[in-house]
């Protein structure tokens, strides 16, 4: 059950002595929380979008993060500007697609980035990733209505045929690179009373990624980490506006250790 969890502790480890920047192209509603996240775990956030300087910006970070929640066709061809400088730099990317399979424009932009980018990590709900096979497969807004299980088997398939590993979030998180699975069973269901929360999930593998050369390790050690989070805050908070401090205070209070002896990744 544990072969993860001495990766992950030695990956927060390296991210705490290394403060990799992470770049964002992220959405309105989650830059302040997300960053404040990065900060928390120990590296270093950047939120730049801005088409002028995004292959400059990229050239300096560990990990690029793209993030469709409030998106504009407009910025979508600034995150393929950018996506393609970190693949010719060879620098991860994690794309989360988020509400693709509620309108055109998020599942359409959402193809279109991995048509053009070559994706480390596709992060999202179960109906977001299998909306990236199958188009009738819809979203309520940003918010799943297929359960984890639904999109494992397709998602197997999925990783595959894109070349990539898969993190889908629910109760139990599964991910796949396509020849091989795991899941973890960190989380707390007052994660799902904060927007944002798998936002956040993504980022935290973006740091993971950033020092861990193995994708399905590093979404492993991200979700892991960011479960135990909202685990250790629930202790505290019962709430959902408490939790949400809560949570960036678990992430801060968290060491190595905790990890080896509290996540739990099959």
């Amino acid at each position: 059950m544990n072969n993860f969890s001495e990766p992950a502790a030695a990956g927060l480890e390296t991210i705490r002595a290394k403060k990799p920047l992470i770049h964002n192209i992220t959405n309105f509603v989650v830059m302040n929380y997300t960053a404040n996240a990065l900060l928390a775990i120990g590296a270093s956030p950047v939120m730049a979008h801005a088409p002028e300087e995004v292959e400059e910006m990229v050239s300096f970070a560990g990990a690029l993060v793209l993030n469709i929640g409030t998106l504009t066709r407009e910025w979508v061809s600034f995150m393929i500007k950018a996506g393609k400088k970190a693949n010719e730099l060879k620098i991860p990317v994690i794309l989360d697609p988020v509400g693709s399979g509620a309108t055109n424009l998020r599942t359409d932009s959402a193809g279109e980035i991995i048509d053009k980018v070559k994706i480390t990590v596709i992060k999202g709900n179960a109906s977001e990733i299998l909306s990236l096979k199958d188009v009738k497969f819809k979203t309520r807004g940003v918010d799943s209505v297929n359960a984890v299980e639904d999109a494992e088997e397709m998602a197997i398939v999925i990783a595959k045929e894109l070349d990539t590993t898969l993190a889908i979030t629910g109760p139990v998180d599964f991910i796949t690179d396509g020849s091989r699975t795991c899941r973890v069973y960190n989380g707390h269901p007052l994660l799902s009373y904060v927007t944002g929360t798998g936002c956040t999930a993504a980022v935290v593998i973006g740091a993971f990624l950033s020092v861990e050369a193995d994708p399905l390790t590093a979404s492993a050690a991200g979700l892991a980490m960011f479960g135990l989070a909202g685990e250790w805050a629930a202790r505290k908070a019962e709430t959902p506006g408490t939790f949400q401090i809560a949570l960036l205070d678990s992430l801060y209070e968290i060491k190595a250790e905790d990890l080896r002896k509290e996540a739990r990744i099959r």
